[in-house]
């Protein structure tokens, strides 16, 4: 079962979610500041975990022009808690068990990989003024440069391939600690 997608223009459907703490995230709440919605089939999976990550090591981008990044999923509250504290995520991750929030976007539907078709999330992102509209709708977006086709999309400055390895290696070193990592 596919559900219909969003387009820019349309006013963003509110969602009230548990964040991996358990606490409830109202959309709505967050009018007056924009918002960048992202959807993703499961927490701590190679292709998700990548992903995720982009958005934590591009997230001071985000914030300096005024956004708060959610990513949702439907993975259980359990699940959210320890996929962001084991990376060492610094955004609100929402549950969507019961898929309502997913459908709403459109972003739960018809997928196929190695020739099989399934249901599943499609990984999907939505950047929402301050009005609660949606400017930019991506859908079917790969793991792997979504993030800085998104800074690019919203005309925030992106970062070359060599300046990004050096802020992770610098992010890694703080994390962790380490002068060899």
């Amino acid at each position: 079962m596919s559900t219909q997608q969003l387009a820019a223009g349309s006013v963003a459907p509110d969602f009230t979610l548990p964040d991996q703490d358990g606490t409830p995230v109202t959309l709505s709440a967050l009018r007056g500041g924009k918002v960048i919605v992202y959807f993703y089939p499961h927490a701590i999976t190679p292709a998700c975990t990548t992903e995720a990550r982009d958005f934590r090591d591009s997230l001071a981008p985000f914030q300096s022009e005024g956004y708060t990044v959610l990513g949702i999923s439907k993975d259980e509250i359990a699940k959210l808690a320890e996929f962001r504290e084991r990376d060492h995520l610094t955004f609100p991750l929402l549950s969507d068990v019961d898929l309502a929030v997913h459908q709403a976007y459109g972003a739960w539907g018809e997928k196929s990989n190695y020739g099989k078709t399934y249901t599943g999330t499609l990984r999907s992102t939505f950047a929402i003024d301050e009005q609660g509209v949606i400017t930019l709708a991506l859908y079917n977006v790969k793991a792997t440069g979504h993030v800085q086709m998104l800074r690019r999309k919203l005309g925030l400055a992106v970062e070359g391939r060599a300046l990004r390895a050096r802020r992770r290696l610098f992010a890694r070193r703080a994390v962790f600690g380490c002068r060899g990592c």
